[in-house]
């Protein structure tokens, strides 16, 4: 089986994380996994520093990560381009699959698009979007006829949220995803996704999340197919009936 990480920052572009790209990606490989798709945020948060309004222009800084990771690792670790988007005027955030860099400078400013807008646009690009965290504080849950997805297991949100978001996602009968949202050196890789076949490209990824050949991994190392362990679905149960 093949481990991979949906959902990671780097101190370098994400203004609310410290790791450096390089050791990222050597805690990922010491923890046995074989790849990730970076998802530094790109948010109104991100460019403060530059171009606020026209985020497009700093386009060579938010990937300079990226750049410094794939030259880096070259094949022997896959780091695929992902991105954890937020608009304007929100706390919402979505985690998008299958970018590439020659499609994210032909755009404007993804900032100021709506949530219908974002995934027209996406969808017509190919991509995938989920929402991630959605039970985190003030985030609003985006209506899910427009999402592929939705992120039930986040490493950086507390077991309730997660729960509630595993229960908004059956509900709608909606595909799910795990992420550790890795953002410090001190922080517990925990997420991501096992598959049986290996990723290496945009389309390999997005051929395994839309035919949903792949399992979670939840709590580090313990993996549950498409739920969180009945173990903690059951802890939860209970504490509703109180």
């Amino acid at each position: 089986m093949y481990k991979y990480e949906l959902h990671c920052h780097t101190g370098t572009v994400s203004r609310c994380a410290s790791i450096d790209p390089k050791a990222l990606v050597r805690r990922y490989a010491d923890a046995g996994y074989d790849g990730i798709v970076l998802t530094d945020h790109f948010s109104p948060m991100t460019f403060l520093g530059g171009h606020f309004f026209a985020p497009q222009k700093d386009l060579d800084f938010y990937l300079s990560s990226y750049h410094t990771l794939k030259a880096y690792c070259g094949s022997a670790f896959p780091v695929l381009l992902g991105l954890e988007l937020r608009h304007y005027a929100t706390v919402n955030d979505y985690l998008v699959y299958g970018v590439d860099e020659r499609w994210l400078r032909r755009q404007g400013n993804l900032l100021l698009w709506d949530e219908r807008t974002m995934s027209r646009n996406l969808h017509d690009a190919g991509c995938l979007v989920y929402q991630a965290h959605p039970y985190r504080p003030f985030i609003t849950r985006c209506d899910p006829t427009l999402l592929d997805g939705i992120e039930v297991f986040n490493g950086h949100t507390d077991e309730r949220a997660n729960y509630d978001a595993l229960l908004w996602a059956q509900k709608h009968g909606k595909p799910m995803i795990s992420g550790s949202d890795t953002h410090h050196e001190t922080d517990r890789i925990c997420g991501g996704i096992r598959t049986e076949t290996p990723i290496g490209t945009n389309e390999e990824l997005l051929d395994v999340l839309r035919t949903q050949s792949y399992t979670l991994i939840t709590d580090g190392d313990r993996p549950a197919t498409h739920a969180l362990t009945l173990e903690r679905i059951g802890t939860h149960a209970q504490n509703q009936t109180r």
